[in-house]
């Protein structure tokens, strides 16, 4: 069984930072693609940013050269460093994961429960 476990989501004012990270838990043989999606309230989830196994990160427009994709295979690990923070980045933030192979089974993608980010003064 596959877990993602999100961590780093909370209240920040504007124009500050916050740092997510999504950590996958099991025993994992290989990820393929990670990403974070938010949701806002009354919106549809879009994609922030998602990065391959080899390192290509693919960022929205809306977050580019503020937010910073990253994350570290031998740990299972991605992160979100997220900078110069705006009221619009206010959403759930949800972990991806796509094509994980695991030692009992293949997932073609698996999503986590969710972190909160407020922008507010």
């Amino acid at each position: 069984q596959v877990q993602l476990v999100e961590s780093g989501g909370g209240l920040v004012q504007p124009g500050g930072s916050l740092s997510l990270s999504c950590a996958a838990s099991g025993i994992i043989f290989s990820i393929d693609v990670m990403g974070w999606y938010r949701q806002a309230p009354g919106k549809q989830r879009e994609l922030v940013a998602s990065i391959t196994s080899s390192g290509v990160a693919n960022y929205a427009d809306s977050v580019k050269g503020r937010f910073t994709i990253s994350r570290d295979n031998a740990k299972n690990t991605m992160y979100l460093r997220m900078n110069r923070l705006e009221p619009e980045d206010t959403a759930v933030y949800y972990c991806k994961v796509e094509g994980i192979v695991t030692l009992t089974t293949t997932l073609n993608q698996h999503w986590g429960q969710g972190t909160q980010v407020t922008v507010s003064s």
